[in-house]
């Protein structure tokens, strides 16, 4: 039986916007009250989806989510009409209207955790949608993420859908963005490695061990599939909120910096013992800090299998703009290893609010019959993206300001796309503000 990885990325929602709301992410801090550009931002998007489509990759995509979020307003007791909602939000609690703003949904790698059915137990694809408990604005998403995934994987005969982790903080989980998996071919059974944090000194963890381990459970992964791996508190420190700020796995190869885990060698260890096929390709501190890392997001590329069994890293233009970064990058594609290409991609106005091109997809390890029960909707080909860009086009601002929140008209435009959306993917009334 055929596999293949598709890359399901966050389609850019219209109020794309710079409030600063994730603590230990440092760009978005730094960039909080820029004016954004939320037709940009879309357009970067569908265009490094198409870079992905053009390499001969499956690529999907996973819809914006209805922001502003007006179930969480009126659920914290704002009542009224739709506009007289917004408009005591912002006279009263803006912070709050900000959350509740946030086009943070862009970011499928947190969207879920994902095993794949030579995986598990019972042979179907395992989908838990993360709680993202550690910030407000991002755990209204769970919810609809978990009736995305199941509008999109909607045939119970392959696939299988958890709800997000209860337990809030004690089971805090941010999908993907923790979580990698180490095969020799996709359609191999699989090492699951799970990286989970502990509190740095200056910022706090996101992903729990006892999450982790619940989804292993949950996803019917044996324990000689599964590492779990402490994270660096230093990288943590150093702003790489995630672990994919600091490594990313693919295949057989594991690409990384070597202060990606609180205890490196043992970390290599636990992973070869498992998976003795794998490959480390480690930048070195001395020649890449975590400094230039984390504004780079080198290792927050996407590390892609290509049809002829080749590598790539489909990267950022910080990366390339960063002379110690593009050496590093020049070194690893001269040495006898997997990766052989580097491409890099304009996503800045995502890379200004914390997240890179791997921030931006969600993998999907599936088999050919698995693929045929997608809802198709979902999956890109050239007609169906460029009827999204026409979409971004007519329905996306240019250019927002924290101010532009407190505007009810900004709230019926974000509707009013989201209206135009549902009709062009056939999902009928599926967002609270539609019902």
């Amino acid at each position: 039986m055929t596999y293949s990885e598709y890359n399901f990325d966050g389609l850019i929602g219209p109020t794309h916007n710079y409030a600063g709301l994730s603590f230990g992410n440092l760009a978005s801090a730094t960039n909080a009250g820029r004016a954004s550009n939320p037709r940009e931002a879309a357009l970067q998007g569908l265009a490094k989806m198409r870079e992905v489509m053009s390499l001969g990759l499956g690529q999907g995509f996973l819809p914006p989510q209805d922001r502003p979020h007006l179930k969480t307003l009126r659920a914290l007791g704002f009542s009224g009409t739709d506009k007289q909602i917004i408009e005591k939000v912002a006279n009263k609690e803006p912070q709050l209207l900000a959350n509740c703003y946030a086009a943070s949904p862009m970011w499928t790698a947190n969207a879920g955790t994902v095993a794949p059915s030579p995986d598990t137990a019972d042979g179907k694809v395992h989908f838990t949608a993360a709680n993202l408990a550690a910030n407000f604005h991002r755990s209204i998403e769970a919810d609809t993420t978990a009736r995305v995934l199941s509008h999109i994987f909607d045939d119970e005969n392959f696939f299988v859908h958890h709800q997000p982790l209860p337990g809030a903080m004690h089971f805090g989980d941010e999908g993907a963005a923790n979580h990698g998996r180490l095969c020799e071919e996709h359609g191999d059974k699989a090492v699951h490695l799970f990286v989970y944090g502990e509190d740095g000194q200056k910022f706090p963890a996101r992903q729990k061990l006892r999450a982790s381990e619940a989804i292993a459970r949950n996803h019917k992964l044996s324990d000689d599939q599964c590492v779990f791996v402490q994270q660096s508190g230093t990288a943590l420190d150093a702003g790489a909120f995630h672990n994919d700020v600091v490594g990313v796995a693919n295949g057989r190869v594991l690409f990384l910096h070597e202060q990606s885990f609180a205890d490196r060698d043992a970390a290599y260890a636990a992973i070869r013992e498992k998976a003795p096929f794998v490959e480390i390709i480690e930048a070195q501190a001395s020649t890449v800090s975590l400094e230039d890392c984390i504004k780079s997001y080198l290792f927050n590329s996407q590390l892609l299998t290509l049809p002829g069994g080749e590598m790539a890293l489909l990267l950022p233009y910080e990366s390339e703009e960063n002379p110690r970064v593009k050496a590093f990058l020049d070194e690893t594609l001269s040495k006898n290893n997997p990766i052989n290409r580097v491409i890099f991609k304009n996503v800045r106005e995502s890379m200004r609010n914390g997240g890179g091109p791997a921030c931006l997809r969600l993998r999907v390890v599936l088999s050919e019959e698995e693929a045929a029960a997608v809802n198709r909707n979902f999956i890109l080909d050239d007609a169906q993206i460029t009827r999204l860009e026409e979409w971004v086009k007519a329905h996306y601002r240019d250019h927002v300001l924290p101010d532009d929140l407190r505007d009810p008209a900004f709230m019926e435009e974000s509707f009013a796309a989201m209206e135009a959306l549902t009709k062009i993917l056939s999902m009928g009334s599926f967002y609270d503000f539609q019902r």
